[in-house]
This record gives C-alpha cells, sequence and structure tokens, in this order.
C-alpha cells in the first residue's frame, strides 16, 4: 500500500514538473517593454580619457582625445525568425564626455526574445535635409552644419604631435548624406545571449564603443596626411572603417 502511493505521488510530481516546463515553453509573450542602453568608450582595450592620456593609432602616431561625439539612429531589433521590430523616431545623439547621455533609454518596444540590433551611425537622409528639429537633432547640440545644411555624423576632435594643423589639432568631423560623399553607415551586432522584452523588467544591453576604429580597418589613418577635415572624401574613408568595428555587444543583463 505505502508503495503504491510512493509511486503515484511521483507520478504526480513528474506530471507537474513537465505541465510546468511546457507551460515556461510556449510562454504567451505580450504587452511592450523597455531596454536601458549603455555604451562605454574606450580606445582599443583603454578606458576613454579626455585631454590627459595619450594613445597611439594604428600607424602608430601618438594622439589625444578632447571631443568624442556620435549619432546612433534608426534602430531596429532583430528576432532569431529574421523578423525585425523598428523603433521610430530613434535618434539618439551621445557625447562621451557626457555619462548621461551614454546611458539612453528605448521605450515601447514589442515584448519579445530579441537576438541582435541594427542602427545607423549617423543621421539619414531624410531627416539630414528636414529643416529646423528638436530633441537629439536641435541644431544647438552642436553637431549641425548651417553652411552645409546637414548634420556630423560623427565628431572627433584631439591632439597629435604628427598633425600639420595649428597647435597639432586633430579633428574628425564626419558628415555628409548624398552621393558622391555619402557617409550614412548601418552596422549589425549579434547578442551572445537572447535579449528578453518583457512589461515587468529593463534588460540592460551594453555597448563597447571603441575610438581607435575610426583610424584603422580598410584605410589605416596617417595624422601627417589626415589631420582634419569637415566630410568630404576624407569623412568617407573614416565612416568605411568605424562601421566595421567602431560597436561591440559587450553583455546583456535580462
Amino acid at each position: 500500500m505505502n508503495t503504491t502511493i510512493k509511486l503515484k505521488a511521483i507520478v504526480f510530481a513528474l506530471t507537474i514538473f513537465i505541465l510546468s516546463s511546457c507551460k515556461k515553453d510556449d510562454e504567451v509573450v505580450t504587452g511592450t517593454g523597455s531596454i536601458s542602453l549603455e555604451f562605454d568608450h574606450k580606445v582599443g582595450t583603454q578606458a576613454l580619457q579626455f585631454g590627459t592620456q595619450s594613445y597611439t593609432n594604428a600607424n602608430g602616431d601618438d594622439f589625444k582625445v578632447t571631443t568624442f561625439k556620435y549619432y546612433v539612429s534608426n534602430i531596429s531589433l532583430n528576432k532569431a525568425d529574421g523578423s525585425k521590430v523598428s523603433i521610430p523616431e530613434s535618434y539618439y545623439l551621445i557625447n562621451a564626455a557626457d555619462l548621461t547621455s551614454a546611458l539612453q533609454s528605448i521605450t515601447n518596444i514589442p515584448a519579445g526574445d530579441y537576438t541582435g540590433i541594427e542602427f545607423t551611425i549617423g543621421v539619414d537622409e531624410a531627416r539630414n535635409f528636414a529643416g529646423a528639429q528638436t530633441g537629439a537633432l536641435d541644431p544647438a547640440k552642436g553637431m549641425f552644419w548651417s553652411w552645409n545644411s546637414g548634420y556630423i555624423f560623427v565628431m572627433f576632435e584631439g591632439t597629435s604631435s604628427k598633425s600639420t594643423q595649428t597647435g597639432g589639432k586633430l579633428f574628425y568631423h564626419v558628415g555628409g548624406a548624398k552621393s558622391p560623399t555619402n557617409a550614412v553607415r548601418k552596422t549589425t551586432l549579434i547578442f551572445p545571449s537572447v535579449l528578453k522584452i518583457r512589461n515587468n523588467a529593463i534588460p540592460e544591453l551594453h555597448l563597447i564603443v571603441d575610438v581607435s576604429s575610426l583610424f584603422r580597418g580598410t584605410t589605416t589613418i596617417n595624422f601627417a596626411n589626415i589631420s582634419g577635415f569637415h566630410g568630404g572624401v576624407n569623412g568617407l574613408l573614416v565612416a568605411d572603417n568605424y562601421a566595421a568595428s567602431m560597436f561591440k555587444v559587450d553583455h546583456i543583463h535580462n
């Protein structure tokens, strides 16, 4: 009798376990949620420090960083089945010197499991020439060429002993959204684990942003040859460089 009761108890426990497992696997996800998007700025493997720390580019040239700003826009989150969820009006200006701008929140994302992210580095053509705008695209932010009617996508400024500019200055202002100097670039990042959007939690997506990617890749930048520009052909060289390796997913906290 006792043996029968024990067997029944074991069968009952296994049944509950199986049903619970099935319920978890077949979880119905509804509603919307948010993510916290963190940008951690580095130069290679070193933390980015402004004005004091000396770094070396891929050409062996020394440099210091005084300014590093860039636009991230037109964000889409990707699912394992290949579908995408586009985030409307997703325009963010990141200033590496401002820790508050390096932590962004994206809201009203359809709940689900996501495997990657895509975004534009810069500002798309339509918004480049849409006239006076607000928020991150406000010209008062200092990332707009009034003389050229367009946005600066990535702004790097610093100094180098190799620079031919007065005072050893470096200024790389990448922009331009029309041929033949279209510097709009997109990047796709695959998550190391699934990003779970739910209405009862705010997961964190931590991205590493590497300043040194501007100077290496398809073209190794020599500061003696390219020490300053406002868009143009040199901007395309730098844009092609950073499009490939400026951003990397470090980790996810669900």
